[in-house]
């Protein structure tokens, strides 16, 4: 029979059955090094787990299954890529149904165990999910203090306690808008000023009235069913450059007033502008005088042949480092209302209002509790103990 490459140019037979030649050496030599490179323990080393396997064992913390089993980052890379061919394959054919792919896919091989998810991962994890909740939660309550200080230097907080009984607060007569915790914004650049331009009408201006000081007139009322007793506390929550030095407090309750500041730093007894041994000069006119003309607040310098009296002011002490004032009210009816003003400003005739207090600041908040509540637990709950906490680690010594 004759052949059927007859017809083949000789030239070109020799030059095909040269390279088969070649071909067939090559794989020869390739199989006798292989043969060689497992002479002398490649059984031994067939048994051992393979490192570069070992390393390619996904990391994930959800991990990709075929079987249930864990597969390795190549494993999931050769399954995608057969995936992607797959399918350019089929939509080439026109098929294009999603269930038709998978039923190919799933019998090639070419498929991932149903993933159970986030939820499920959490439940596998609740331990670390737990732990990583409550962080979060701390973290949250920590920036909404940090805020609540950047929202206003000067806050009003019921405690939980007050809330419950039904008390709330306002800062205009008529309770449009109760709440149980009001904020007020910062008096910003102000110079410094004497108590003397504090004008006489300044508890009758309801919310914030500031000028060349800063002032809040707010309401409390008992909304609730049981007559109860209440305190409260001026606190300093917040300062910078020791500017309570420098600041005088003006506290106004259901129309008393009295005024506050930190105590002489040199003779270490209550402030006194002027000084209780300069009789040389006082106060001659004092708006605030005509709400409290018989305060033992203010004292006669001298008077004039002509009948003209200088008076001497004596603030009260702060009553702490961080406690400006406190009181009480007794017998609150349901329905009472109370009112209060705050006022603070840099006296300027204070010997420690000096340059040193440029840039300061000053943030202060007044706290409500039930008398026999414990202290600490103001509106918010957490979130006020929290920043009693905070504070008692900025101001440690």
């Amino acid at each position: 029979m004759p052949s059927p490459y007859d017809h083949i140019p000789e030239d070109v037979l020799k030059e095909a059955a040269a390279d088969s030649a070649e071909k067939k050496a090559s794989k020869t030599k390739k199989d006798s090094a292989k043969s060689s490179s497992g002479k002398g323990g490649s059984e031994k080393d067939s048994t051992k787990p393979n490192p570069a396997l070992k390393s390619s064992r996904q990391r994930r913390i959800i991990k990709k299954r075929r079987a249930g089993v864990v597969l390795s980052r190549e494993e999931v890379k050769e399954i995608k890529k057969g995936r992607r061919k797959l399918r350019r394959e089929m939509r080439g054919r026109g098929i294009k149904s999603k269930r038709e792919f998978e039923l190919v896919a799933g019998s090639l091989g070419l498929y991932f165990d149903k993933n159970r998810g986030f939820l499920a991962w959490l439940l596998s994890h609740w331990l670390a999910a737990l732990l990583a909740l409550l962080l979060l939660l701390i973290l949250i309550l920590f920036i909404f203090a940090a805020v609540t200080q950047l929202r206003g230097h000067f806050t009003i907080n019921l405690s939980d306690d007050m809330f419950r009984e039904g008390f709330v607060l306002s800062d205009s007569v008529g309770f449009e808008n109760p709440t149980v915790e009001l904020f007020a914004s910062p008096a910003e650049n102000v110079p410094c000023v004497s108590i003397k331009i504090i004008p006489k009408d300044v508890d009758e201006i309801d919310g914030e009235h500031n000028e060349e000081y800063f002032a809040y007139t707010y309401y409390i009322r008992n909304e609730g069913k049981s007559t109860v007793d209440y305190v409260w506390e001026l606190e300093l929550n917040s300062e910078s450059k020791d500017l309570s030095d420098a600041a005088w407090v003006m506290l106004f309750e259901d129309g008393k007033m009295r005024f506050y500041a930190e105590a002489n730093k040199t003779t270490g007894e209550a402030e006194a502008l002027p000084a209780k041994d300069d009789n040389s000069r006082g106060y001659l006119n004092l708006p605030i005088m005509e709400l409290a003309p018989d305060s033992d607040q203010f004292e006669v310098v001298r008077t004039t042949e002509g009948g003209l009296t200088y008076y001497r002011v004596i603030p009260d002490e702060f009553k702490s480092k961080y406690i400006i004032t406190d009181g009480e009210q007794e017998s609150v009816a349901p329905g009472d209302v109370h009112k209060y003003t705050v006022v603070l400003w840099l006296e300027g005739d204070d010997v420690d209002a000096n340059n040193t207090k440029i840039g300061g600041h000053l943030g202060t908040q007044m706290n409500f509790r039930l008398k026999a509540e414990r202290k600490g637990d103001t509106s918010g709950g957490f979130r006020s103990r929290w920043e009693e906490f905070w504070e008692n680690l900025r101001f440690w010594d």
